[in-house]
Order: structure tokens, then sequence, then C-alpha cells
């Protein structure tokens, strides 16, 4: 049997190397990369985001990026689901990894659609168990801030911007049911209108 893009997958078939054309699979609609040797498919799929928004008692824990896109800007913790992890256990891990913090999960706040960078955000309110916190390794400095000290201007994404928004209706007794993209937003632009680039999350 010929060796071809599950090659990395299963090390004992032959030394044939993967190529790959771009064309549209039997049974299918759109073009992928389909191995020319066995036919296999590599599938790309959108990223899933898990974060949260956490609060100790009035205040809510942001972290001041150190890593790009948006570094130097604010931001919630939030970052990649792992494989075989489940999303709320994702989010608690990035508000450790990011800010050092102990987090207790409530419920999902949002679920937040970005297109054009192929995200899908979970987005969950937490309860910070402890105030001791400290920044991680893609942290510049974190900080628990009053709902009025948020700044707006230094956020670093769209989807930033909508989760502290959500999470101020969901404080003030909105529906405990996920809120999602406001109405015509793709997050492709920031409040102001100022466009996000291609990178940002």
């Amino acid at each position: 049997m010929a060796k071809c893009a599950v090659a990395s997958i299963l090390p004992r078939m032959s030394d044939l190397t993967p190529a790959f054309s771009l064309r549209i699979p039997e049974d299918d609609a759109l073009a992928r990369r389909v191995c020319d040797h066995c036919g296999f498919v590599a599938y790309e799929n959108p990223k899933i985001v898990v974060g949260s928004v956490v609060r100790f008692e009035d205040r809510i824990l942001l972290c001041r990026r150190g890593i790009e896109p948006g570094r130097g800007r604010w931001t919630i913790p939030a970052g990649y689901l792992e494989l075989n992890e489940t999303p709320d256990a994702g989010a608690a891990r990035e508000a450790f990894e990011e800010a050092g913090a102990r987090i207790d999960i409530s419920r999902l706040l949002a679920v937040y659609s970005v297109p054009r960078i192929s995200q899908v955000q979970l987005i969950y309110r937490a309860r910070l168990l402890d105030p001791a916190i400290l920044a991680g390794p893609e942290s510049l400095e974190v900080k628990l801030v009053h709902p009025d000290d948020i700044p707006w201007d230094d956020l670093a994404f769209p989807t930033v911007h909508w989760a502290l928004r959500h999470d101020a209706e969901a404080e003030a007794g909105a529906p405990p049911v996920p809120f999602g993209n406001p109405a015509g937003e793709a997050g492709d632009r920031l409040p102001d209108g100022t466009p996000v680039g291609e990178d940002a999350l």
C-alpha cells in the first residue's frame, strides 16, 4: 500500500511521499486537498476558541496580550480548544494559563462566528475563586477592573467587545440563553468601524 497523507498517522505504510491536488472529491461539492496516491481527503475545519468573562465580586478579569495578534491590547482569557478537551475545561485552562486564575464556570454566555478566519468562539461566564492572579507567558499583565473602567478603546478584538457587553446584559438579568454575533456583524471590524487584520482573532 502506498504511503500518502495519512503516513504520519500510520507510519508503517510505504515510503511514497504524499502529493495533493485541489479538486472536488466524489460525493462532495467543494474543492478539497486530495492525495494523488490514495484519494485521502485532507479536510480543513474551523478552529474552536474557548474563553470566559471572569468576575470577582464587582470586577472583571482582563489580560493584556503579550503576543500577536493584538499585542499590548486587553482581552478576556481565551484560546484554542485542545484535542480531547471539553470546551468548559478548555476555558478554565486558558484562564489559568493566561492569568493564573482558578475559575468556576457558571454557564455558556455566547457562541460567536468569525468566518473570515474560520473561528467559532464559545465564551462562558465564570467566577474567580481566588483573587491572587498573575500574568502567564502570553500576558503582559492581568488585572481586575470595574465595568466602568473597562478600556473599551484598547480591547483587542470585536468578540471581546461583544462578550463584555453580553456579560453586562447577563449580569443585569438577561435570560440564560447564549448570545450570538450582533446583527450584521461578522467579527471583521471593531465597534468604531476599524477593520481587523487577517490574523486577528
